[in-house]
């Protein structure tokens, strides 16, 4: 869990999050067992306030981008305010199941 805890660690020590889950979802996808590689992110933090979801993303891509370039493949990001973030269900922050690789129908 080398990189799922680094994510985790940057994005605390970048947005001071008052909600930050960190979840790795490679066991959904065609890739090997243990593997590091799709993530989903929900991050709720005072940082995003008066950003547009495009902003949001692009200041986590930002901060995750050596993760990024060396092996994460795929990032779900779920970046919104403490407000915002007040307001959300979990069922929300549902991933749609993989149809990747050989998981195709």
């Amino acid at each position: 869990m080398k990189i799922e805890n680094e994510i985790q660690k940057k994005l605390t020590g970048a947005f001071s999050p008052s909600f930050l889950e960190v979840i790795n979802e490679s066991h959904q996808h065609s890739v090997p067992a243990n593997s590091e590689t799709h993530f989903k992110v929900i991050l709720a933090s005072e940082y995003f306030v008066g950003l547009s979801p495009v902003q949001r993303h692009r200041a986590v891509f930002e901060i995750l981008k050596t993760e990024i370039s060396n092996g994460v493949h795929a990032l779900s990001i779920h970046a919104m305010t403490t407000e915002e973030w007040k307001q959300k269900q979990k069922e929300d922050f549902q991933s749609p199941p993989c149809l990747g690789g050989s998981k195709r129908s």
